[in-house]
């Protein structure tokens, strides 16, 4: 159910905004008495959908981010009417699909502002505003509901306008009335009637297809989508569907020339009906338009976006070959009996007023059969230009569904994927063990070749020649077993198979790629350690110059520790202090030195 939107009474300046529904907060006060639950909770759900005033700003649009400025900001003194109004008719648009809401594209004068639209106000007489993509959206979705609607009933008034012909002609062929009677009358006036209303649902379909242009293209006059291919379709299809047997007793004089009565001229008063009422089975094609939009791939969004994506135009063509690949068997069977069907009654419309035997229905069933299967026996053949051109028809038709049946029961013997698989491996093991026998043979046959010339003392040549064959057969065995098993090789690379080695060569080079980068991520780390040894390296020098450095100052405090008469000496005269001799104990080894420490401590 959609939501309707309340009647509202815009008016600027001095009027102000009113409902038509009585105000729900001021006569809902006496729902809160405490005793009465069944109030309390119409009273809640009321204020939660915002049906009273002090919870009306709970009421949010469906999108308030595609209503436009103008909603937002209307004239003065009934800001929050006209808001809540249009807000209100813009989520309709939006969520609106089964429903029509013709008020969204009509003016609407309430004074001085007009509300045009669910999404348009105009302040003035001069703005003017487009409806905003999601009301173009939600009219878009309606439009096609619409048009599907209006081409099932097309299609019904189409099918009802044939089977009422077939009847009247079949009735008045019977002979239960005639051409002139009252019931031949009405039955006409009736296919008059269904043939008005469909070529009135034909003009809808075409006004409802203008307006989704308008909607695609953003294009505000209708005139631009009439185009002169677009004008030439619906012009044919009117011409199409208004050819009708009218309602009157009107005939013609057909003249023809007998083939089955030793090629007589024949002459015989035909009716009008006949030659309106063939016409009518074209009316058929608007079976394959109900078909496209009711077809899934079609009314579906995610296979549109998908066909969109991949560039692929749904039309009759695409639902068609969808239909042909899912249920072949299905689609040809019911178009072969169709086609069988309506051929038949139609030749013997042509044929009964010159020739009795075409006045039997099975005797037209058996010439469109024999005609349908490219065999012609001779026994029954038409006699007009009707019949003759509807038996051309059959067998144009009857080798294009030859062709195609051909096609399906070729497809439906073709082996699976895994039966070829099997297939192949059965074959390959066999070839194999027949490759063995005959290099077995091989050798065989040269050995005994070997021992009946080289290792007996009388050769025989019969039993040498007898070898010397069998060794020559045993060759050319062996030559066509590895030309068998190279055909197979060359029959098993098809194109599944050429996808699965892609398949595998991709797995392949992802994993080398996966790898490189790997090895790319290793040699840049060690790359990095390299430069930090080479930092390290390079700023050794200065590190040995500041040891040595320190370790030059710590010997001359030891120095001038033990020595310091010297250390004064040298201090006072300003010449540098000498080395001390390599057996000081300056010059000694840590451990020396502190065994020299201890012994001249104990002799002092």
């Amino acid at each position: 159910s959609q939501p309707e939107a309340s009647s509202l009474h815009i008016c600027c300046g001095s009027q102000c905004a009113h409902a038509c529904g009585a105000n729900p907060s001021s006569s809902l006060r006496q729902l809160r008495e405490p005793g009465d639950g069944i109030a309390g909770i119409a009273a809640d759900s009321l204020r939660i959908n915002g049906g009273m005033r002090q919870f009306k700003q709970l009421r949010k649009p469906v999108s308030t981010l595609s209503i436009p400025g103008s909603m937002k900001t209307p004239c003065a003194g009934n800001r929050e009417s006209v808001s809540a109004a249009c807000t209100e008719e813009a989520g309709i648009a939006l969520v609106g699909v089964h429903s029509e809401y013709p008020r969204y594209m009509e003016e609407r004068g309430l004074g001085g502002g007009v509300c045009k639209g669910p999404g348009t106000i105009q302040g003035g007489p001069g703005t003017k505003q487009k409806p905003n993509v999601g009301y173009r959206l939600g009219r878009r979705k309606a439009l096609f509901e619409k048009r599907k609607r209006i081409s099932d009933y097309a299609l019904v008034m189409g099918m009802f306008g044939i089977i009422v012909m077939v009847i009247e002609n079949e009735l008045s062929s019977a002979g239960v009335y005639t051409k002139a009677s009252f019931y031949s009358t009405a039955l006409k006036t009736l296919i008059s009637v269904s043939t008005v209303i469909l070529l009135g649902l034909i003009v809808a379909y075409h006004a409802l297809e203008v307006q989704l242009f308008m909607i695609d293209n953003c294009a505000d006059d209708w005139r631009i989508a009439m185009t002169w291919q677009r004008m030439s379709q619906i012009a044919l299809e009117l011409a199409i569907c208004a050819v009708h047997p009218i309602p009157g007793q009107y005939y013609f004089l057909w003249t023809t020339k007998l083939a089955n009565k030793n090629k007589a001229m024949g002459a015989e008063l035909v009716p009008y009906d006949v030659a309106l009422s063939l016409p009518m089975f074209l009316r058929l094609y608007l079976i394959c338009r109900v078909m496209l939009l009711h077809s899934k791939l079609f009314t579906d969004a995610s296979s549109r976006s998908i066909g969109a994506l991949n560039r692929i135009n749904f039309n009759t063509r695409f639902v068609l070959k969808t239909l042909m690949t899912i249920c072949p068997g299905t689609v040809l069977l019911v178009f072969m009996v169709s086609l069988w069907i309506i051929a038949s009654w139609t030749l013997r419309q042509c044929e009964r007023f010159h020739d009795e035997e075409h006045a039997n229905l099975l005797n037209a069933m058996w010439l469109i059969a024999i005609t349908f299967l490219s065999v012609g026996f001779g026994d029954i053949v038409p006699n007009t230009y009707c019949g003759r051109g509807i038996a051309v028809s059959t067998g144009i038709m009857g080798a294009g569904c030859t062709a195609l049946l051909v096609a399906v029961v070729s497809r439906k013997l073709e082996l699976t994927r895994a039966e070829k698989h099997v297939h192949n491996f059965m074959m390959d093991t066999q070839l194999t063990k027949r490759l063995k026998n005959a290099a077995a043979n091989v050798l065989r046959e040269t050995w005994l070749i070997y021992k009946h010339t080289r290792l007996v003392k009388r050769v025989n040549p019969g039993r040498v020649r007898t070898h010397q064959r069998k060794f020559l057969l045993a060759i050319y065995a062996l030559r066509k077993v590895k030309m068998d098993q190279r055909k197979l090789m060359d029959n098993a690379n098809t194109i599944t198979d050429m996808a699965k080695t892609q398949n595998t060569v991709y797995e392949i080079v992802s994993d080398m790629s996966t790898r490189q980068d790997t090895l790319e991520e290793r040699i840049n780390s060690l790359e990095d350690k390299l430069q930090s040894i080479q930092t390290q390296i390079e700023n050794l020098p200065d590190m040995l110059t500041r040891c040595l450095t320190q370790h030059q100052e710590r010997m001359d405090q030891r120095r001038n520790f033990l020595h310091p008469d010297a250390a004064v000496t040298g201090s006072s005269s300003g010449l540098p202090t000498p080395a001390p001799p390599l057996g000081s104990p300056m010059m000694l080894p840590h451990s020396r030195y502190r065994e020299a420490c201890r012994n001249n401590f104990l002799f002092s």
